[in-house]
């Protein structure tokens, strides 16, 4: 693996690309951003319903592909290529991986391959359960080596030819609240997120209470309330492993979790609370902000705010940047955590591209930007 991509990298050549679902907001931003990379060329777009169409009909902001034609999603289509993207829904890139080029890097952004725990997916999605892939979330803690140094999912990167992309929720979760559960200072069992969403965290389809202006504009709305979302079992297997445990011990933590939908095209603002535990009742606050600090020092792409400033998704649309901010409600006893994070990028292409970089060695934030488009 590494012999091919030291030859890829001493001649130039780039990375051959097919990307299935190209013409959903998944995959229309992947594009985007695969564009704009030195070290990928887009050969290959796929769909269903588009299939024949050029893809400028479908993604006019992206000129360099637009005389694309839309294949069909076939495994004949999408074989042949360095790298397969699939932004398909749950259930259908299951099927399709089996049927992919093994030498291929293949990248998951649906959840097929998210979940280690067949009951998990068997209670929130239903359907064949396939194997957990690669995680693809390189700043996710994972435990802390003998000396006490943060180990994360980055190590599990490089070489990977399956990769898992995080839920968008998910991420702006995780990165909010991981550094609290890495270091004890949250109870476990009293977790509480809630997450204002673009409407193209529902996907490019037409749903009256959603994507029909009328209906969405001058409004918020919740979805997947009640503990039926489907990300809930992906946050809880974060956690567990953000604290150094396996998939098998989510059930150490509890999660409330209620995403609302507001009229904004892309974006998420998580905010994540819980109780604070013995350790940090008796921390001041500029110890408890230095955990997180910590946490992410030397993590490019997650940026903690200065003391008092809490994120804003205006700040971080277009980006592949999560601004992370906490603070404490001593009164209620609770500790607070902010994400703002774009939802397509940070929260889906960007990630996956990120993950894709250090997999196949190239420089992690290639192709990829931290400064948004506010305002």
């Amino acid at each position: 693996m590494f012999t091919y991509i030291n030859e890829k990298r001493h001649d130039m050549a780039k990375y051959t690309v097919a990307v299935a679902g190209a013409t959903g907001y998944a995959g229309g931003e992947a594009l985007r951003i695969l564009a704009a990379h030195p070290d990928f060329e887009v050969t290959c777009v796929a769909g269903h319903s588009s299939v024949g169409d050029k893809l400028g009909k479908h993604m006019p902001h992206i000129p360099q592909l637009a005389d694309l034609t839309v294949e069909d999603t076939t495994p004949e289509a999408l074989n042949g290529h360095d790298v397969i993207i699939l932004a398909l829904p749950h259930g259908a890139s299951g099927a399709l991986a089996a049927q992919l080029d093994p030498n291929a890097v293949v990248v998951d952004l649906g959840a097929d391959h998210r979940l280690e725990d067949k009951a998990a997916w068997d209670e929130y999605y239903g359907g064949d359960f396939y194997e957990h892939w690669t995680y693809g979330m390189p700043e996710l803690i994972v435990g802390k080596d003998a000396d006490g140094v943060y180990r994360r999912q980055r190590e599990a990167l490089p070489g990977a030819k399956r990769i898992a992309g995080p839920g968008c929720n998910v991420t702006a979760v995780t990165l909010a609240m991981q550094p609290g559960v890495a270091e004890g200072l949250i109870e476990p069992k009293s977790v509480v997120a809630d997450l204002a969403v673009g409407y193209s965290g529902a996907g490019k389809n037409l749903k009256r209470t959603n994507l029909l202006a009328a209906e969405a504009l001058g409004s918020a709305v919740p979805y997947g309330v009640g503990g039926t979302h489907r990300h809930i079992p992906e946050i809880l297997q974060n956690l567990a492993h953000a604290a150094g445990l396996g998939a098998a011990d989510a059930s150490r933590f509890t999660l409330g979790f209620t995403p609302i939908l507001v009229p904004m095209a892309r974006g998420i603002l998580a905010v994540v609370s819980a109780q604070l535990s013995d350790k940090a009742a008796a921390m001041s606050d500029d110890d408890i902000r230095a955990a997180w600090l910590n946490a992410y020092a030397g993590q490019d792409f997650i940026n903690v705010l200065p003391a008092g400033t809490l994120p804003a998704t205006a700040n971080i649309i277009g980006s592949n940047a999560a601004h992370i901010q906490v603070a404490t409600d001593r009164k209620a006893n609770r500790l607070l955590a902010f994400a703002a994070i774009d939802n397509l990028n940070r929260g889906t292409a960007g990630q996956a591209v990120q993950s894709l970089n250090i997999a196949l060695g190239l420089p992690e934030d290639a192709g990829l930007t931290k400064i948004g488009v506010a305002p």
